[in-house]
């Protein structure tokens, strides 16, 4: 058995390497600590890899999945677009997202959650007239705080219930860091929406016309009336949520002439092809409530992508492109109809006709429904330049229920004991791939597989501290530090340095590290490991210092127009908070006896 001495220096050269120049990642440095680890004969070699096939890493890559199966079906959309009209005031806008981040972060992976909210975010400070710095960082935080909640709701919980398995023979289950993280989630929301985003510097929340991210605008394009569709017989004037979703409709085309002054009195026939002008927001709110199906330019020879690869593509056509006076029919030919155009955005000045009667111009913006491993070469020989990528899902009927209940049977699964839940969220994905929510390509697509090879490379490394003695060493030493002080104290210092560390690290490695630390700790003690666990899982937790402790502070850092020295002045009033609140919180829902 390798000596501690030993386990300790191969520690801080990983550690060293990680911070030479910033310029690795962390998923790598932890590969090259687990090879350390092999080599200096602290890891078996036939357990290198033994982290890829762990619950705690199976569990992770299934909740990214899982994540963006609910956003296919629409299931935070519909909660989002819910609470759109709540953002009158600065506290109210905070208060509205920040709810709705921070109740998803518990039930979804908290980058995909923020990732659902972020555009929304946008666009409605866009339309209040106020920064994006106001809303983000909150945002940010509120999605951290969301995850503390559940089981799932982060990483480091997942592992921290994972350690206590192996420990103890039992996990922590669904909802035992309810008791602990509803309290702390609750607080911080109360903090971040009353006092927090004051404390964000003055000049990042100066509203300014051009610190709005690039957008395409109002669209032109075109809608079918399928058979299905209950707009089918009723008048123009009898369609609702025009208003509500900024969506016009300026012509209708089908059976009947085409009608550019059409009257609310035009009654909707089967087959109607819909002209609509629209933003690609508010389309699909339109399209999904009315059964509408998204028209193109398509014709019969069109060549369909798959499935799993046909995205739509926003692009602006160049001052060079060799579209500018040319029509459909030009992208026809150049992309071997492979790509069809679905909308274009003309900025200053009304669009009207047809998709198909368009003469492009240098500045507009188009939206294009092709294949995505050919979309990059052919916006090149177009002469567009890119704007965003969007799934094709605007087609696909919401399904809000079956996503929903889906999810819940899963964890219902996994709370009965019925099935282990890293199986249940499997079992979830097989369903959700069968009902069309998802498609074979999202499954890999969506997993953070640098998240995924850090946690399995890091499971051995930290097994290999418990088993060589170095934790126990680093908790005796703590405890002797430590002598003469009450266990809430020596409690609030696991908790603290628990948060400094994953303010500069990956909240997972940080789980990985401080768990077993907190059990030796208890052991030492002797005391209840499960305060100690419950601490190690809040402080991973609490990355609100810097933009690099969570890829959620890294998300908004560019819209936000922060700067690194921005995030402790809202975060370390916040983790102050959060600390006061945590110890009392931690040992009144789990004893130091229990």
């Amino acid at each position: 058995m390798a000596t501690p001495q030993i386990m300790i220096s191969t520690i801080l050269l990983v550690t060293l390497l990680a911070f030479v120049g910033g310029r690795w990642r962390y998923d790598l440095v932890a590969m090259f600590g687990l090879m350390c680890a092999v080599l200096a004969g602290l890891v078996e070699p036939n357990e290198a890899f033994s982290g890829f096939g762990h619950p705690a890493v199976v569990t992770v890559a299934a909740v990214l999945i899982i994540s963006s199966a609910l956003r296919n079906a629409g299931v935070v959309d519909e909660v989002a677009s819910r609470i759109s009209h709540l953002t009158e005031t600065p506290v109210l806008h905070i208060a509205a997202l920040t709810a709705v981040v921070t109740v998803a972060s518990a039930f979804m992976n908290n980058v995909g959650a923020l990732a659902l909210l972020l555009p929304i975010a946008l666009s409605t400070a866009q339309e209040r007239r106020r920064s994006p710095g106001l809303i983000l960082m909150p945002l940010a935080f509120g999605s951290l705080l969301g995850g503390m909640m559940t089981l799932i709701g982060t990483p480091p919980n997942i592992i921290v219930a994972s350690i206590r398995e192996k420990e103890f023979g039992e996990p922590f289950g669904m909802f035992d860091f309810t008791p602990v993280g509803l309290p702390i989630a609750l607080v911080g929301f109360a903090f971040i929406t009353l006092v927090g985003w004051r404390l964000i510097p003055r000049a990042r929340l100066e509203f300014k016309e051009d610190a709005a991210s690039l957008s395409a605008g109002v669209y032109l394009t075109e809608a079918k009336v399928p058979a299905s569709s209950a707009l089918s017989g009723k008048t123009l004037g009898e369609i609702d949520g025009l208003d509500e979703d900024s969506v016009e409709v300026i012509g209708v085309a089908g059976k009947r002439r085409f009608a550019r002054a059409i009257r609310a009195s035009y009654q909707i026939a089967e087959e109607d092809i819909l002209i609509l002008r629209a933003n690609s927001d508010d389309l699909k709110a339109f399209l999904d409530r009315h059964g509408l199906e998204l028209s193109s330019t398509a014709t019969p020879t069109f060549i369909q992508p798959s499935p799993d690869n046909e995205i739509m593509a926003e692009g602006i056509v160049r001052n060079d492109s060799p579209l500018i006076g040319k029509g459909v029919e030009f992208i026809r030919r150049q992309t071997g109809r492979t790509l069809a155009l679905v909308g274009l955005a003309r900025h200053g000045r009304p669009v009207t006709q047809r998709l198909r009667q368009q003469i492009f111009r240098a500045g507009d913006v188009l939206m294009l429904h092709g294949d995505s491993d050919a979309v990059d070469q052919q916006f090149g020989q177009l002469g567009l330049w890119p704007l965003m990528r969007r799934p094709i899902n605007l087609n696909r009927t919401r399904k809000i229920a079956l996503a929903s209940g889906i999810f819940a049977l899963a964890i219902g699964l996994g709370i009965a004991g019925i099935v282990t839940l890293p199986v249940a969220f499997i079992l979830a994905v097989g369903a959700y791939v069968l009902t069309g929510i998802l498609s074979t390509r999202q499954i890999y697509d969506d997993i953070d597989w640098p998240v995924i090879v850090l946690l399995a490379a890091m499971i051995p490394v930290g097994n290999a501290l418990t088993t060589t003695g170095t934790t126990q060493l680093v908790a005796d030493s703590l405890i002797q530090v430590t002598a003469g002080l009450s266990i809430p104290v020596i409690l609030t210092l696991l908790l603290v340095v628990t948060m400094l560390l994953s303010d500069v690290i990956n909240n997972a490695a940080t789980a990985l590290v401080m768990a077993p630390l907190g059990i030796a700790m208890a052991n030492a003690l002797d005391v209840s490991a499960d305060p100690f666990l419950m601490a190690v899982a809040v402080g991973a937790s609490c990355a609100f210092l810097t933009p690099i402790g969570h890829q959620c502070n890294t998300l908004v850092m560019g819209p936000g127009g922060y700067k690194f020295s921005d995030y402790w002045r809202m975060g370390l009033p916040l983790e102050i908070v959060i600390t006061a609140i945590s110890v009392p919180t931690i040992l009144w829902a789990w004893p130091l006896s229990g």
